[in-house]
């Protein structure tokens, strides 16, 4: 690794952090941006993401060394924590983090062409909150899932707090992106034999008496108004946690962890 000491804040190498707050700039120039220890280092042990850069203070660059020991060409720029606060323009305390590029994204089928016979993906419609989607994603990821789908009105799960969220979880997943979800649904359905079931506090089966096929789209919907209506056309079924105390839903990400539980018991 090239280890940099940061004498200039506003150093034009350093633009990407300095545009945290920011981070549609990023997703446009196919970059996003990794904090915090637990994610900067699963990203640097995925071997298909390129990094371009690493930020962090000194007391990180003894566990950076065998992390990036493959990764000699990756500069890391060091600066103590106030310059780093400094830099990215909120204290910030992890004093890691890491540039990267956007994975590239993969048509459908080429995300399913070595799929197995049972296999779950998780379809994104609308979610609005970069924070839901990552914590969506990482539900995703440690529930067994295979893939993402993200249609077109959904939050990008490489934005630095979807990423932060996942506590890198994405790096685990396919990523397919969708320009219509319900027509991906549709071909989910008829070329690969999925059931396509969509998540529906007011309308949908009860949880306890469903039975998921072995192949599973689950979909979920925006934060507020749930599925669209061309989604949830698309769906076969849809599904519903029963509640108590007066309460008619859960947050979104926590209703896909308590369905995707339930897919992976009962293929258990």
């Amino acid at each position: 690794m090239q280890v940099i000491r940061i004498t200039d804040l506003q150093a034009p190498v350093l633009h990407p952090y300095l545009t945290l707050k920011r981070p549609k700039e990023h997703h446009k120039q196919g970059l996003f941006v990794a904090e915090g220890r637990l994610v900067v280092e699963r990203l640097l042990q995925m071997p298909g993401f390129q990094v371009r850069s690493v930020l962090t203070m000194p007391q990180w660059l003894e566990r950076l060394e065998i992390l990036l020991k493959d990764r000699e060409a990756v500069p890391v720029y060091v600066a103590e924590r106030k310059e780093i606060q400094e830099i990215v323009g909120f204290s910030y305390h992890a004093g890691l983090l890491a540039l990267a590029e956007c994975p590239p994204v993969p048509t459908l089928a080429e995300a399913l062409r070595d799929a197995p016979a049972a296999c779950t993906w998780v379809a994104l419609d609308a979610l609005s909150h970069a924070e839901n989607v990552g914590v969506t994603t990482r539900n995703a990821a440690a529930l067994g899932a295979d893939g993402l789908i993200v249609g077109p009105t959904s939050a990008s799960p490489f934005l630095r707090r979807a990423v932060r969220n996942s506590l890198g979880g994405i790096f685990a997943l396919k990523v397919v992106s969708s320009l219509d979800l319900a027509d991906t649904l549709c071909e989910l359905k008829t070329s690969y034999g999925f059931a396509v079931v969509g998540a529906d506090a007011e309308r949908g089966v009860p949880l306890e008496e469903f039975r998921f096929e072995k192949r599973t789209c689950l979909v979920l919907g925006h934060e507020e108004h749930g599925l669209t209506p061309s989604v949830r056309e698309a769906c076969q079924t849809c599904v519903r946690i029963p509640m108590e105390g007066g309460l008619d839903s859960l947050n979104v990400a926590a209703a896909g962890a308590i369905l995707l539980h339930e897919v992976r018991r009962q293929r258990a």
